[in-house]
């Protein structure tokens, strides 16, 4: 016999290797499978989550589009891209509750599909904004073109709040029309289209409480809330009646500091001649209404949000009210710059967050946004607080800025999963290879 000729293994010793070879690969499968199971890894960064109670140093790892994991030290080599962002805050991303962003041609309107409203994408991203709402440029007989033509064509999440007006935020006579405003019809199109979330009216100049009525109606009829602009009525109507009595909780007053104490001004204020909170405004605060600052060209005044504020009347919502007037006045600028006001005067970064992403999410009942839970839409904004000198600037007093020592930075955003926005390369290997 050839002592160097091999003999074959035998059967049992061939299923006894097999048995041991699966084993091992049983126990190694969920290392295998673990290794940068993530696409993106957040590292290092202070988390602020509202919903979820987070404000401390945490990791965020991101697969899928979806958040898939939160926690104090989560390991690099888990992730397929690690971004330091050490030093800086993680949110939520955010969600600016009253824009105008029906884009268009017609010279004649107001911001139904006019050079009045801007593009979305121009004003989202860089700013951390991954939802923006429009607030009443569309109505129920264009909303289809709005939806075409703007939402369809952007790349940020886009909601709607319909005019009570059909024809949307036309402008002039188009305002005042009461036969235009129809509820069954409004409500009819907000059924069709999940995009809607709720209904808005402004500029109108009778002294009657029918449009309220009617948008309110609407608002039942579709079980969404309702967005008011009350500056226009001549004489002005009662604010306490429209809180206490006209809207229902969850619907939503936009432009809370704005107005004048003034008793002959179109818009009521919150702070009477002497600089007090009128005695009905926390109440009905408590009872549920939504006081949102939509700040735009002309809706915030520093002589009734600062003292108001020290009074402990803090808005539910922090939003914009975007388009072409209020972009070319110095007061708003963008929402990180509203945002940056708030904070200035009596906010905490904390409460700013809040209301400008989990609130907002429940305000329009979108619920799935404006969180980092585990499994949630992996929205997300990073951003730092710059310390320095900064002056922000009252709208009805242009001459009159507000001296403040923190701004709001933005620094990258994440989109359903994906960098949208990285204003310093956060998420960019270096250029030299170091």
């Amino acid at each position: 016999m050839n002592p160097t000729k091999k003999r074959p293994c035998q059967p049992g010793i061939r299923r006894t290797l097999r048995s041991i070879l699966t084993t091992l690969l049983l126990c190694l499968l969920p290392v295998l499978l673990q290794a940068q199971s993530f696409d993106i890894l957040l590292k290092g960064g202070h988390l602020i989550d509202p919903k979820n109670g987070i404000d401390q140093m945490m990791d965020v790892a991101i697969a899928d589009g979806k958040v898939a994991r939160v926690a104090r030290s989560i390991p690099e080599s888990d992730a397929e891209q690690v971004i330091d962002v050490s030093g800086l805050y993680v949110s939520p991303g955010l969600i600016d509750l009253h824009t105008h962003i029906f884009f268009g041609t017609d010279p004649y309107s107001d911001q139904m599909n006019s050079y009045r409203s801007v593009i979305p994408d121009n004003f989202s991203f860089r700013y951390g904004i991954t939802t923006m709402v429009d607030a009443g440029s569309s109505g129920w007989r264009n909303f289809q073109l709005f939806k075409d033509q703007t939402i369809a064509n952007s790349r940020t999440r886009i909601f709607a709040m319909l005019r009570i007006t059909g024809h949307g935020s036309k402008g002039g006579v188009y305002s005042q029309n009461l036969n235009d405003m129809d509820p069954k019809m409004a409500a009819l199109v907000a059924r069709r289209h999940p995009e809607i979330v709720g209904f808005k009216i402004a500029h109108y100049n009778g002294h009657t409480w029918e449009p309220i009525d009617r948008l309110v109606e609407a608002g039942r009829l579709a079980d969404k809330p309702v967005m008011i602009d009350f500056g226009s009525a001549d004489p002005a109507l009662s604010l306490e009646t429209l809180f206490m009595e006209k809207l229902r909780p969850g619907d939503i007053y936009s432009h809370i500091y704005g107005g004048s104490p003034d008793p002959n001004s179109g818009r009521e204020a919150i702070i009477d001649q002497n600089g007090n909170v009128r005695d009905f405004v926390a109440a009905a605060q408590e009872r549920g209404i939504i006081y949102d600052v939509g700040h735009g060209g002309g809706s915030f005044d520093f002589s009734t949000a600062i003292p108001a504020i020290e009074q402990g009347i803090q808005p539910n919502t922090i939003s914009s009210d975007l388009h072409m007037s209020s972009l070319r006045t110095l007061g708003m600028q963008d929402l990180n710059n509203v945002m940056s006001k708030m904070l200035n005067i009596g906010m905490s970064v904390q409460e700013i967050v809040q209301a400008t992403t989990w609130k907002s999410a429940q305000v329009i009942q979108h619920e799935e946004l404006g969180h980092l839970s585990e499994g949630a839409i992996a929205d997300v904004w990073v951003f730092g607080i710059r310390e320095g000198e900064f002056g922000f600037v009252d709208v009805d007093r242009p001459s009159v800025a507000v001296r403040g020592d923190r701004k709001f930075d933005s620094e990258l955003t994440i989109f359903g999963g994906e960098v949208v926005w990285d204003m310093n390369g956060h998420s960019n290997d270096n250029w030299r290879g170091e």
